[in-house]
């Protein structure tokens, strides 16, 4: 078994989620199957639950409960692979974005700015692309796009041409040449340097926005209505697509007015605010201090 850091707001976001002992729910981010397991407890004889991970490491924390079934697959294909099962409709969804503890803490899967690791950061490593084709294959422009629209870097094209130039001189291979190539960034601001360069490269290796945005059209049409969408983000990125999904269905724009005027809803929220973990929590796991937490109820 992989051992994996404690699941963040888990008695929270479980409670949000089940509505229903008796029914069936999904938690699309199953890593440690820390929430996954808070579930089953929660359940009924007669309740389900679905779990998805892309990661391989993740199989080996499965559960051995025979209402529960983890699906080895990216949370984009979550319509698809329920499907494949007989399900097309379900009570609750969670999810638990953003790396886990496990993946930054495994050096040699180059998540982490505090070990030199091959630049990879695949979180399916069965995937083509890694880190080190983004370094060392983009194109100068794309690789600016890629830090300002996913790491918020406002010297991006600098970043960029720096990254572009080095590699004319001989491949970047490990997250420590990269580092390397900015020592120049002050020292009381490079950490925080380093963890938005290396978000913005982990984003694009595993098409992370793409990915939520699926996932969460997807938990729309497969809830049943009062179902909940649970979903527990880290970034600003991800809040912002969560936020405007659960206000309008939509993650840019407004949809339609209707022939009276309004504009329709998807979700009626469960709290006005999204729900942050509380001093506690924060002092016993570092990565709960970031988090933000939506639930969203199906109209």
């Amino acid at each position: 078994m992989k051992m994996y850091h404690n699941p963040v707001l888990l008695h929270k976001s479980v409670e949000d989620l089940i509505t229903n002992p008796d029914g069936i729910y999904v938690d699309v981010t199953f890593g440690g199957g820390g929430h996954s397991r808070e579930i089953l407890k929660k359940l009924s004889p007669k309740g389900r639950l679905f779990s998805f991970d892309q990661d391989l490491d993740a199989l080996e924390n499965t559960i051995d409960d025979e209402r529960f079934t983890l699906i080895n697959q990216n949370f984009r294909f979550l319509e698809n692979s329920l499907l494949a099962y007989g399900i097309s409709s379900v009570d609750g969804v969670l999810a638990d974005l953003g790396v886990s503890s496990h993946q930054f803490d495994e050096a040699t899967r180059g998540f982490s700015t505090r070990s030199d690791a091959p630049l990879d950061m695949r979180m399916n490593v069965k995937q083509q692309l890694d880190a080190k084709r983004v370094i060392n294959k983009y194109e100068e422009e794309h690789l600016a796009d890629i830090f300002h629209n996913y790491g918020e870097l406002r010297n991006s094209r600098k970043i960029a041409k720096d990254i572009v130039t080095k590699r004319l001189i001989k491949p970047i291979k490990t997250t420590q040449e990269l580092k390397d190539i900015f020592q120049y960034i002050p020292a009381p601001n490079r950490n925080k340097f380093y963890a938005q360069v290396f978000q913005a490269i982990r984003i694009e290796v595993n098409q992370e926005l793409e990915a939520l945005k699926e996932m969460l059209e997807q938990s729309y049409r497969i809830l049943k209505p009062e179902g909940r969408l649970v979903v527990i983000s880290y970034h600003s990125l991800e809040d912002r697509l969560v936020k405007r999904f659960l206000k309008n269905g939509k993650f840019e724009g407004e949809q339609p007015r209707d022939i009276y005027g309004n504009f329709p809803k998807f979700f009626n929220l469960l709290q006005t605010k999204a729900v942050i973990p509380d001093e506690n929590e924060i002092e016993e796991n570092s990565r709960a201090r970031s988090a933000k937490m939506r639930t969203g109820i199906k109209i």
